[in-house]
C-alpha cells in the first residue's frame, strides 16, 4: 500500500496496523471458498500458499485444521521454493472441515541460522551467542513449566560461550526451540476455506454394472437371486461395487420393444427408466426381479464378498407411475391434457415423462418426496447413488438433497452421470456431487487424453472433481470400441484403470462386445431394451487382463487417485507415457499405452530423473507388473514396442518387485 500525503491519519493508521507477512493463492479452494474443495479418507491432501514478508528473517507457518466442532489442529507447512509453502496430511474421519493458515516471523531459525554462519566463518562474537540464549529465556519464561526448556536454561548458564554455542546449535536444541520459541508478527488467513472429506469409495472404487434382469444363465427374466450367483465372478474380477439400472417396477403405457422399437411385443421387458406401475413406483422394485427380500439377499450376499451395492437415481415416471393419479399438479399438463414425453434430440423417450420441478404446487413437496426415496434406499443399505442425467434439473435441488442427506449420512456418496457442458459437468461437482462421468470416452488419441488429464489434475477441477471413468455404459458404445477390436478394449481398460481411481465397465465390456446400431454410437439388441443372455466364458475375452489390472489397483496406492500423475514424453504420438506417484508412499510407476489398436508401436522414452537410484553402479531394476517380469535397465533412455495382438500397454513399477 502507497501511502501518499493527502491520504490523511487514517491511511497512515491502517499502513501501521496492516500485516507484516502476505498469505495468498491458499490452495485447495474452490472459487474462493463458495464451494467446498473435496479430499478422501486415507489419500493425502496437499495443502500450498504463497507466504512472504519484507526483509531476510526466516518465516514459519502452520496449516490450521478445524473440525466441525471447531477444535483446530496444526500441521506444519513447509517450503518448496520461490515462495510457496505446502503441506500433506491424510484424513482419516469423514466430514466438513475448514482451513486456514498462520505465519509469523521464525526468530529462533533466524538467530540460529545466523549464529551458523558466524560459527562456520569464525566470526561468532559473545554478542551472537547472548543473543541466542535470550531467545531461550524468552520462551523459559513463556513457558515455564517446559522441562526441556529448562534443562537447556541451566545448562547454557553453565557453558562457556564456544560450548554454549555448540549447544546451541545442536538438534536437540533446535527441536525444544521449535515446539516453544516466541513467534512475531503471526499472520493468519482470512477467511478459511471449506473442505469436504468422504470415505474411500468416492474417490477409489470399481464398478461393475449389470441389469439383474439378464443373470438368468437360461435366457428367461432373471432375479436377484441370480444376481448372487454371478457374484464370485464379479469378485474375482477384483470390483467392488455392483451397480444396477433401475430395479422398479416398469411401466405399460407407450413401452418401448426390442431397439427402442415404439411398439412392444407381449413378452417386450420394456426399458427400466420408464419407471412405475400400478404395482409401485421408486421405492418398489419390480415383481420379477425378488421383491424386497430378494434385494436384502443380494445385498448381504455382495457384502459377504466385499462388493457394495450402487443404485440408479432416475428422477423419471412412466405414465402409469403412482404419482400422475397422486400429485398430478407435480407434472406439466397440455392444453389437450396430455404429458409431453422427455425428449434428448435426437433422443426420444416416448415411455417416459418428467416432474416438473418448478410447477407451482410441486415444491416442496415434491423435493421432500424425491428427498425420501433416497433415504429409503439408504435405509436398505445402499450408500451409492448414480443419478441419472441431473444436469436436467434445477442446481438449487441438488445442493440442497446432497447437503441435507449427508447430514445425516456422511458415507453416502453421489454419482453424476451428467455428459454435458464443461461449466454445468463442473457446478455439479462444486454443490455436492462426489463424482461425475466424464469426457474420458471421447478421448480417442494420446494428445486428447493428455490435454483432457492435464485439465482434470493441473487446472481448478483438480480441487473438486472426481471424475469416473466408465469405459461403456448401456447408453454409450463408443466408435473406438466398435472398430478397435479386443486391443481397443484392452486400450481403454489399461487407461482408466491407471488413470483415475474410479472406473467401471458395464456388462458385456469384458467380453469385448461391440456390435452396434449403424452410424450410431448405441448398442444393437440393447439390453435397455431386451434381456440378454451371455457366455462368460466365450473365447477372446479380456476377464485376466480386467483381473490382473484391478488386483494392481488394490496393490498401489499410485493407482487410487488420478492425482499424482506426470506425463513422460516419448518420441511416438500413438504412445501415451506417464509416471505415478503418491505423496508418501514408495512405490513410483511408469505405464505406457498405445492408442492404436491394429499395429506395433516402438518408442523410446527417458526414465525420469528424479526416479535414477543414486548408486554408482548404475540402472535400475524394473517388475513389468502384468507379466511380473523382472527387468534391469541400464540406461535411462528406454526403447520399448507395444503389440496389440499381445498386450497395448504396460505397466512397470521402479525399482522391482516390492
Amino acid at each position: 500500500m502507497q501511502v501518499r500525503q493527502h491520504d490523511g491519519p487514517d491511511a497512515l493508521t491502517q499502513a501501521l496496523s496492516a500485516p507484516r507477512i502476505v498469505i495468498e493463492n491458499p490452495r485447495p479452494t474452490v472459487d474462493g471458498g463458495a464451494f467446498r474443495a473435496r479430499g478422501t479418507v486415507g489419500q493425502a491432501l496437499r495443502f500450498e500458499a504463497d507466504i512472504y514478508a519484507d526483509g531476510h528473517e526466516r518465516l514459519g507457518a502452520d496449516l490450521l485444521w478445524f473440525d466441525a466442532d471447531g477444535a483446530c489442529d496444526r500441521h506444519a507447512l513447509r517450503e518448496t521454493g520461490n515462495d510457496r509453502w505446502c503441506c500433506e496430511f491424510v484424513p482419516l474421519h469423514c466430514g466438513l472441515y475448514r482451513f486456514g493458515i498462520e505465519a509469523w516471523i521464525d526468530d529462533w531459525a533466524t538467530c540460529r541460522s545466523d549464529l551458523r554462519k558466524r560459527f562456520d566463518a569464525g566470526s561468532m562474537t559473545p554478542v551472537d551467542v547472548q543473543e541466542a540464549i535470550e531467545l531461550v529465556h524468552a520462551a523459559r519464561a513463556a513457558v515455564p513449566d517446559d522441562a526441556g526448556l529448562g534443562a537447556l536454561e541451566a545448562e547454557l548458564s553453565a557453558s562457556p560461550p564456544e560450548l554454549a554455542a555448540s549447544l546451541l546449535l545442536s538438534g536437540t536444541t533446535d527441536l525444544t526451540m521449535r515446539r516453544t520459541a516466541r513467534r512475531s508478527f503471526v499472520t493468519r488467513l482470512d477467511p478459511v476455506f471449506p473442505v469436504e472429506i468422504e470415505r474411500t469409495a468416492a474417490g477409489f472404487a470399481s464398478w461393475y454394472e449389470l441389469f439383474p434382469r439378464s443373470q438368468d444363465p437360461n435366457g428367461r427374466h432373471g432375479s436377484f437371486d441370480d444376481v448372487i450367483g454371478r457374484l464370485p465372478a464379479i469378485a474375482a474380477m477384483g470390483f467392488d461395487v455392483l451397480y444396477m439400472p433401475p430395479i422398479h417396477p416398469i411401466g405399460r403405457r407407450n413401452r418401448k420393444g426390442r431397439n427402442n422399437a415404439l411398439e412392444a411385443g407381449p413378452d417386450d421387458p420394456g426399458s427400466p427408466y420408464a419407471i412405475g406401475s400400478d404395482e409401485g413406483g421408486h421405492t418398489a422394485i419390480h415383481p420379477q426381479l425378488g421383491g424386497i427380500e430378494g434385494f436384502r439377499r443380494l445385498r448381504d450376499a455382495a457384502a459377504g464378498y466385499g462388493i457394495e451395492l450402487a443404485l440408479d437415481f432416475a428422477i423419471q415416471c412412466s405414465p402409469d407411475h403412482p404419482w400422475l393419479q397422486e400429485h398430478p399438479e407435480w407434472f406439466r399438463w397440455r392444453l389437450d391434457g396430455s404429458l409431453r414425453y422427455a425428449e434428448n434430440p435426437p433422443k426420444k423417450y416416448q415411455d417416459i415423462v418428467n416432474v416438473d420441478f418448478h410447477a407451482p404446487q410441486a415444491t416442496p413437496a415434491l423435493w421432500l418426496a424425491l428427498r425420501d426415496i433416497v433415504e429409503f434406499w439408504i435405509g436398505e443399505g445402499v450408500k451409492l447413488f448414480r443419478v441419472d442425467n441431473p444436469h436436467t434439473k434445477p442446481l438449487p435441488f441438488w445442493e440442497w438433497l446432497i447437503a441435507d442427506v449427508r447430514g445425516r449420512h456422511p458415507d453416502a456418496v453421489f454419482l453424476s452421470e451428467a455428459f454435458t457442458r464443461p461449466a454445468m459437468m463442473y457446478r455439479l461437482a462444486k454443490i455436492g456431487f462426489s463424482q461425475s462421468y466424464t469426457y474420458f470416452t471421447w478421448r480417442d488419441t494420446a494428445q486428447q487424453m493428455r490435454a483432457y488429464m492435464e485439465e482434470l489434475t493441473q487446472q481448478a477441477p483438480r480441487d473438486f472433481f472426481r471424475p469416473h471413468f466408465f469405459v461403456n455404459t448401456p447408453d454409450i458404445n463408443p466408435f473406438f470400441l466398435q472398430t478397435g477390436g479386443r486391443a481397443g478394449f484392452l486400450i481403454r481398460a489399461a487407461l482408466a484403470t491407471t488413470l483415475s481411481g474410479l472406473w467401471g465397465l458395464y456388462s458385456g465390456f469384458e467380453l469385448c462386445e461391440s456390435a452396434a446400431v449403424p452410424g450410431r454410437e448405441e448398442y444393437a439388441d440393447s439390453e435397455k431394451y431386451q434381456l440378454r443372455a451371455r457366455d462368460w466364458t466365450a473365447p477372446g475375452n479380456i476377464i485376466g487382463e480386467i483381473t490382473r489390472l484391478n488386483h494392481l489397483r488394490h496393490r498401489f496406492r499410485a493407482l487410487q487417485s488420478h492425482h499424482g500423475l506426470r506425463f513422460v514424453d516419448c518420441d511416438n504420438p500413438q504412445v501415451l507415457c506417464y509416471r505415478r506417484h503418491m505423496p508418501g508412499d514408495d512405490a513410483v510407476l511408469l505405464v505406457a499405452v498405445s492408442f492404436d489398436p491394429f499395429a506395433p508401436q516402438d518408442f523410446h522414452f527417458d526414465v525420469p530423473e528424479q526416479d535414477l537410484p543414486t548408486s554408482a553402479t548404475g540402472g535400475i531394476d524394473v517388475e513389468e507388473l502384468m507379466s511380473g517380469q523382472q527387468l534391469h535397465w541400464p540406461q535411462r533412455r528406454r526403447h520399448w514396442r507395444l503389440v496389440p495382438d499381445e498386450l497395448p500397454f504396460a505397466i512397470w513399477r521402479l525399482g522391482g518387485a516390492s
